[in-house]
């Protein structure tokens, strides 16, 4: 596998479909760059979710939220973009991510979406 940023997000099968269970993932060294400046933005990204035939792989996601960080993106499009590219992926039970991101200009932002099947 690369170490080098992608957007090719993989996934392995569920070694348990049957019982429903929540994993979380963290990642505080998320970089974007505001659109508007081009300056980096930084945020703790935090994934929940309930998987139903398949997990997500984590190098992949890794390089996949890696990517990001030269792209010119607004919080809440950044935010609901990983959503919509984890639950073509894996179609899971639920799912909710957050983009907690660092204060800009004296206002913090916290970007929560979600998605249950």
């Amino acid at each position: 596998m690369s170490t080098v940023p992608s957007r090719e997000l993989e996934s392995f099968p569920n070694p348990r479909p049957d019982r429903p269970y929540e994993i979380r993932f963290e990642c505080p060294e998320f970089t974007c760059v505001c659109p508007k400046t081009g300056q980096p933005d930084f945020a703790t990204i935090r994934i929940r979710y309930t998987p139903a035939e398949t997990c997500v792989e984590l190098k992949s996601l890794k390089l996949y939220l890696w990517s990001y960080r030269d792209e010119g993106a607004f919080h809440e499009a950044v935010t609901n973009q990983i959503l919509d590219d984890l639950v073509a992926l894996l179609a899971p039970r639920k799912i909710t991510v957050e983009g907690d991101f660092m204060v800009r200009g004296g206002i913090h932002t916290v970007v929560e979406v979600s998605h249950s099947s």
